[in-house]
């Protein structure tokens, strides 16, 4: 504090060996189909993160209902996202550590498209609370593609529109709740997980496994096929490229 003399402010001694223990939990978010759940569990795998499971499956399974007569039945609809709302949070709130989540609030935007309860949840504090919780944590935010778009045997097959109208849900709940995020362009799954990692890494949340050594291997192993391509590139006497000669049965 401006004016306070830093001999009376209390001295603490750190114990020797002590580091804090810090939890890390990171969201992957977005529109159906951008490969969240893929992503998700990369990040479970390398950097030993419980991962918390997309909650809409398990929730639509208990349902016993195909998600296209569910959508004809606004009742249904309402009970369905506000049990997968709550069960997001639920199990968040369940784990003691770090973790890595395949969505967070994604389905408000469901919500907005086919419920009437969004305003209901909106009014409900533990949203406000939720939300607040995700700036203590890494978001990153999925952009749709059009060659990702696949039915996932869950949810019913979508236009390329109403992906869009999602997407554009989910990136204005993070702009009006003030969430950090970062955003995930590429296509490409090389560049998706260089950039994940990288952010992970600068994060402070440790890697646990290693990156495999792919050059490990007997060092005959790749000349033997180098010049066993060469020797059926080259041509015989006859002008016909060399054939490798087989080993002959003895019977």
């Amino acid at each position: 504090h401006p004016g306070t003399d830093p001999q009376q402010l209390p001295q603490v001694t750190p114990t020797p060996g002590y580091l804090p223990m810090v939890h890390h939990h990171g969201h992957v978010v977005g529109a159906h189909s951008p490969g969240k759940t893929t992503l998700a569990g990369g990040v479970r795998d390398r950097f030993g993160l419980p991962m918390i499971a997309e909650v809409a499956r398990g929730g639509r399974s208990e349902m016993e209902a195909q998600l296209d007569s569910v959508r004809t039945n606004v009742d249904l609809v309402n009970h369905y996202q506000t049990e997968v709302y709550l069960r997001q949070i639920s199990s968040e709130m369940q784990q003691e550590g770090s973790f890595v989540s395949d969505r967070a609030f994604c389905n408000l935007a469901y919500a907005a498209q086919h419920a009437t309860i969004l305003g209901q949840i909106a009014r409900d504090e533990r949203l406000k609370t939720y939300m607040d919780s995700l700036n203590g944590g890494i978001v990153f935010y999925l952009r749709p593609h059009r060659e990702l778009l696949s039915e996932d045997g869950v949810r019913a097959a979508v236009s390329w529109e109403e992906v869009l109208r999602i997407d554009g849900m989910v990136k204005f709940m993070l702009e009006f709740f003030e969430v950090p995020y970062i955003p995930v362009e590429s296509l490409s799954m090389q560049e998706r997980t260089r950039l994940i990692d990288r952010v992970l890494e600068l994060g402070g949340v440790p890697r646990v496994q290693p990156e495999l050594d792919y050059m490990s291997r007997p060092m005959g192993i790749g000349f033997e096929a180098l010049n066993r391509a060469r020797h059926a590139q080259t041509p015989d006497s006859s002008g016909q490229p060399a054939t490798e000669e087989r080993p002959r049965l003895h019977v």
